[in-house]
C-alpha cells in the first residue's frame, strides 16, 4: 500500500514536532506501507517548494507571489497522488481550513485515496492569542466543519468521539523506543531531588506553578534541596514574564536551571542526572481536560516517575505518576519529595510498562480503522 504523509510546513531536526513526524513515518513503514513525505520547504535562495522526501515536487520561485501561491496551489500534490496511485494520505492539520484546502482534499479523494487528518491538540482555539493569529483562526472556524466532512476520519489524541462533525480515530502519542535512551544511573537522593521539565515553554505547561512552589519551599531554610532543570526555551514574552522573571526576582537561579533546548547526548545526560519528570501543570488554562502528551510518554520511556495535572488514561493509575490538581495553586514541593521517597523506582519496570505505546502500535490502529470497511 502506498501512503503520503502530508504536512503544511517544513522540518527542524531538533524540533519536537519534526521528530514526532519522523517517528510516525517510520512507524507507518514498519506497518508495511510504502510511505513518502510531502512537505513545504524554503531553500537557501528563498525558493518556496513542495517536496517529496528529498526531491522537489514544485518550485514556486521566490518573492511575495511565490509565498502567496504556496497557500492555494496544491495541484502538483494531487497530480502526484494520482500518478503514483497513492492509497492512503495522512494529513497533519495546520488549522488552515479554507476553500482552497477543502478543494484540495476533495481532489485527493477523487484519486481514490483514503484521507485522514490528524489534529495534534484539540481543542485548539485558545492557543490563538494575537490579533493576526485570531484572524487566521476566524477563517479556520468558518470552514473547518466543511473540511472535516471531506475526510474519511479525524485522528485525535483526545477522547473526543467526533470533531467538527467527523468521527475520530482515537490513539495515543507514541514512543520510538529506539530513539529514547533509558536512564541508566540511580542517583543518591538523600540530600537533594532533581526535577526535569523538557518542553518549549508555553503557558499551558504550568512551570510557573512549580516555580511558585519552590518560592514557598525556600522561604524557610532547607537542608533538603530541590532543583528544577528546565530544558527548553520560552516560546514568547508571556512565558518569559511568568517563568524566567520570577526565577530572578526570587533569587532562585541556584535551584532553577535553564538549559535551553537540548538533544542527543546532552539531553541523555540531563535525564541521567534527573530523578523525576515535570509534565504539564496548566492544561486547564487552554480548556483541555483529556490529552495524551508526548512529554508523559518520554518520561516513562526514560524510566523516571513524573507528575502532571491533566487526564491521561494511559498513565492516570500508574504507580509512578503523581497527579496534581488542575488549578492555579503553587505545587506542593514537600508532596513531590514525599512521593519520590515512597518507594524504589526501577527504570526498566517503568519503561516496560508502556511497550504497547510504540508508534507502530498506534499507527496500525489508524490504518485498521481507516480501511475497516473495505
Amino acid at each position: 500500500m502506498k501512503a503520503l504523509f502530508l504536512i503544511f510546513h517544513g522540518f527542524e531536526e531538533s524540533n519536537g514536532i519534526s521528530k514526532k513526524i519522523r517517528y510516525q513515518v517510520s512507524a507507518l513503514k514498519e506497518c508495511g506501507l510504502d510511505v513518502r513525505t510531502c512537505y513545504y520547504d524554503v531553500d537557501r535562495d528563498g525558493h518556496r517548494k513542495w517536496m517529496i522526501d528529498d526531491d522537489t515536487l514544485k518550485d514556486f520561485g521566490n518573492g511575495s507571489w511565490a509565498k502567496i501561491k504556496k497557500r492555494f496551489c496544491f495541484s502538483p500534490i494531487v497530480e502526484y497522488a494520482a500518478k503514483e496511485k497513492i492509497d492512503f494520505i495522512y494529513i497533519r492539520s495546520y488549522h488552515n481550513a479554507n476553500p482552497f484546502t477543502i478543494h484540495f482534499v476533495k481532489a485527493l479523494k477523487k484519486t481514490g485515496a483514503k484521507v485522514v487528518m490528524e489534529i495534534p491538540t484539540y481543542p485548539y482555539d485558545q492557543e490563538y492569542i494575537t490579533t493576526r493569529m485570531k484572524l487566521d483562526l476566524f477563517v479556520d472556524k468558518c470552514f473547518r466543519h466543511r473540511m472535516a466532512k471531506t475526510m474519511d476520519a479525524i485522528v485525535t489524541f483526545s477522547n473526543a468521539s467526533t470533531i467538527f462533525g467527523q468521527h475520530t480515530i482515537r490513539i495515543s502519542n507514541g514512543i520510538d523506543f529506539s530513539a529514547i535512551r533509558m536512564k541508566t544511573k540511580v542517583n543518591d537522593t538523600s540530600a537533594a531531588l532533581h526535577l526535569i521539565g523538557v518542553a518549549e515553554i508555553h503557558y499551558w505547561h504550568g512551570f510557573d506553578r512549580l516555580i511558585q512552589g519552590l518560592v514557598n519551599y525556600y522561604k524557610t531554610a532547607r537542608d533538603y534541596k530541590v532543583y528544577f532543570h528546565i530544558v527548553g526555551n520560552a516560546s514568547g514574552e508571556r512565558e518569559v514574564q511568568e517563568v524566567v522573571v520570577p526565577i530572578k526576582e526570587n533569587q532562585l537561579e541556584e535551584y532553577v536551571i535553564m538549559h535551553g533546548a537540548q538533544h542527543g547526548e546532552k539531553l541523555d545526560s540531563l535525564f541521567n542526572d534527573a530523578d523525576m519528570g515535570i509534565g504539564s501543570l496548566g492544561r486547564h488554562r487552554s480548556h483541555i481536560t483529556h490529552i495524551k502528551t508526548l512529554k508523559n510518554r518520554e518520561y516513562a520511556a526514560r524510566g523516571i516517575p513524573f507528575t502532571y495535572s491533566e487526564m491521561d488514561s494511559d498513565f492516570d493509575t500508574r504507580p509512578y505518576v503523581l497527579k496534581m490538581p488542575a488549578n492555579e495553586e503553587p505545587i506542593d514541593i514537600e508532596r513531590l519529595i514525599e512521593f519520590y521517597h515512597s518507594r524504589q523506582w526501577v527504570p526498566t519496570e517503568i519503561r516496560d510498562s508502556i511497550r504497547n505505546l510504540s508508534w507502530k502500535e498506534q499507527m496500525q490502529i489508524v490504518i485498521d480503522n481507516t480501511f475497516a470497511h473495505e
